[in-house]
């Protein structure tokens, strides 16, 4: 049996993550009967959704009360908004008038966004309680909600608050893909071709092979895509948890592909364009970024932008934005100090980490990313 039979079957499919703790990532079609399991000894449940999954959130909660738990929602704004000071500080206000004890827990249901809220709100109330990850879209389910880390955005970068607070498992339904608009999963698409870019060269040529079926939510590819997008984020976590990186390996930070310039765009747009589409401009930057500095050769840049384009994701920004994007880079985690710190590849599915680039190859590069905008 191949791996596409694999994921077309009905057997879910069961990723460990061993990091602080050992967990599982379940993949398949119909999941929510799961969730029970994970909330062994829990009483109190907070279910943290937005307003568009609020039906989503009403079935879950009338499912857990008739198994005896305590289940409260919680609505929070959609997207980005959601990472802020502000909502954390509301759902803590929630938890507490509803009184929660370290022995209950939370369920993140929705996107990115969400799953990274609920995790920090989760990491940070009483100093740490359970959450279980119901990521709802491709990203969230092949990053966000994998591997433990949460955070909040402020006014001065993306994700420079936050934690590592590993689920007590994650559930990802591809069932919730066939709603999802299309421009949201072939967003999500960007963090399945970085993994194939650093590490998995064979998702490379199965998108290449067929790009529509890559993005189809009821075909088996995209399901067996997503096992191997959290495979690999999986077998990283459990080398590196909290992105220390030992002995010379880059470890964790290597899944930051593409994400230093993909976070300031990002910013500079104000967080209006999707998260993966970011990326995807990022990857072609770093790309090309490697390319000027001998690590990369052309044909190589080729392939990131053949992959990303026929999946219908941009390779290219607008030009006279640099200084901005220079700015919100300098804000970013991976910097250190005044030094500007990128995950380039030295050869495909080789990442590296580099320090400082000559200022003069980052304009360049960015006008390679430009030009065509």
């Amino acid at each position: 049996m191949t791996d596409v039979d694999v994921a077309q079957s009905n057997t879910p499919i069961v990723i460990e993550v061993a990091a602080e703790h050992t967990y599982d990532v379940i993949i398949g079609r119909g999941l929510l009967g799961e969730l029970p399991r994970y909330l062994a000894g829990v009483a109190k449940v907070a279910i943290v959704h937005t307003a568009t999954l609020g039906a989503s959130a009403e079935a879950i909660r009338d499912d857990l009360e008739s198994q005896g738990f305590e289940p409260v929602l919680i609505e929070i704004p959609i997207g980005e908004e959601a990472k802020s000071v502000e909502v954390v500080a509301f759902v803590w206000e929630a938890l507490g008038t509803s009184g929660f004890t370290r022995s209950d827990a939370i369920v993140g249901l929705g996107g990115g966004a969400t799953t990274d809220l609920a995790g920090f709100a989760a990491a940070t109330w009483l100093r740490g309680i359970r959450v279980v990850q119901i990521p709802t879209t491709l990203l969230a389910m092949v990053d966000a909600a994998v591997g433990g880390k949460t955070g909040i955005n402020t006014a001065a970068g993306k994700n420079l608050v936050g934690s590592f607070h590993s689920p007590h498992g994650v559930l990802c339904d591809i069932n919730a893909l066939e709603t999802l608009p299309r421009n949201d999963l072939v967003a999500g698409m960007a963090e399945v071709v970085k993994v194939g870019f650093t590490s998995d060269a064979s998702i490379l040529t199965d998108i290449a092979a067929d790009p529509s079926g890559a993005a189809d939510p009821n075909g088996a590819l995209l399901t067996d895509l997503v096992r191997r997008a959290v495979q690999v984020k999986a077998d990283v976590v459990g080398r590196d948890f909290k992105e220390t990186g030992s002995g010379g390996v880059i470890g964790r930070e290597a899944l930051n592909y593409g994400h230093t310039l993909g976070h300031a765009i990002e910013r500079v747009e104000n967080y209006e364009w999707r998260h993966g589409a970011a990326i995807s401009v990022g990857m072609v930057y770093v790309a090309e970024l490697a390319r000027l500095g001998g690590k990369l050769s052309d044909a190589d840049v080729l392939a990131h932008r053949a992959a990303l384009e026929a999946l219908g994701l941009p390779t290219s920004y607008a030009p006279g934005r640099w200084e901005r994007l220079l700015s919100a880079m300098q804000m970013d985690k991976k910097a250190r100090g005044a030094t500007l710190r990128f995950v380039v590849l030295q050869g495909m599915q080789n990442p590296v980490i580099w320090e400082g680039p000559d200022p003069a190859l980052l304009v360049a590069a960015y006008e390679a990313v430009s030009s065509e905008a």
